[in-house]
């Protein structure tokens, strides 16, 4: 290591070209948070904290939320990662697996950066006072086995990027302010078993395909504008949806 710092007279714009092609030739031989780190510290000469793009994008959520009884108090973004954190788990790889804030008293949104959680299996966030609509950006995690995001007061539409949740088998969403159409996209979805989209401003008609053929009726409910059944060929799909 001392002959990698050889030479810290030369001005920032000569030494840190040179640094960095030494500190990729040793990369080899060094591990890589070392090396990320010296480097970091050349040229800042400040200590450095290596990211995490999942404590990131958790910690993106934290700030967006009003949390009246300190639940998230533990949410520390200079750690390594947020498997520490109350209510996270994660999985042996230190990958974010659960997210679980339901009734928790949080209010504000949610955020587009919870797209990036791509070993995400469970984001509970039901029963608080959730506004602003669903991220388009949560249909990126393919993982995802439960989305709860009931008894909130979460309003637009239901994205349908949700379609693209392979792997989705609970689908939370009553009790809400939801308006539009249900995606036809989730009828794709074959792990669906349950949907419920229940009092909500939801329109249109009901699918009966897919998975949908064994949804009850009942998880539809209390959707004024949203017809019922769709009767294929016969019906419009945007119906009672202008």
């Amino acid at each position: 290591m001392d002959r990698l710092f050889h030479g810290m007279s030369l001005s920032a714009a000569h030494f840190v070209p040179i640094l960095a092609k030494e500190l990729l030739r040793q990369a080899s031989s060094m591990a890589a948070p070392i090396w990320a780190w010296a480097f970091c510290l050349a040229i800042t000469s400040l200590p450095c904290v290596l990211g995490n793009s999942e404590g990131d994008a958790l910690y993106t959520l934290r700030r967006s939320l009003t949390d009246p009884d300190n639940v998230l108090q533990s949410w520390d973004p200079t750690l390594v990662n947020p498997c520490t954190w109350f209510h996270i788990t994660c999985n042996q790889d230190n990958r974010v697996t659960r997210v679980d804030l339901g009734n928790s008293n949080l209010s504000g949104h949610l955020v587009p950066e919870l797209g990036k959680l791509q070993h995400l299996q469970y984001l509970e966030l039901y029963k608080n006072n959730i506004q602003g609509t669903i991220p388009t950006e949560l249909g990126n995690l393919k993982s995802l086995i439960s989305l709860d995001l009931y008894n909130n007061n979460i309003s637009g539409t239901v994205p349908p990027s949700l379609g693209k949740l392979k792997s989705l088998v609970f689908l939370r969403l009553n009790d809400n302010r939801l308006t539009g159409p249900i995606p036809r996209e989730l009828v794709g979805v074959s792990s669906l078993k349950v949907v419920d989209v229940s009092n909500n401003d939801l329109c249109g008609t009901i699918p009966t395909s897919g998975p949908f053929e064994h949804i009850p009726l009942n998880n539809f409910e209390k959707n004024p504008r949203l017809e019922g059944p769709e009767l294929l060929g016969l019906a419009s799909y945007d119906t009672n949806c202008s």
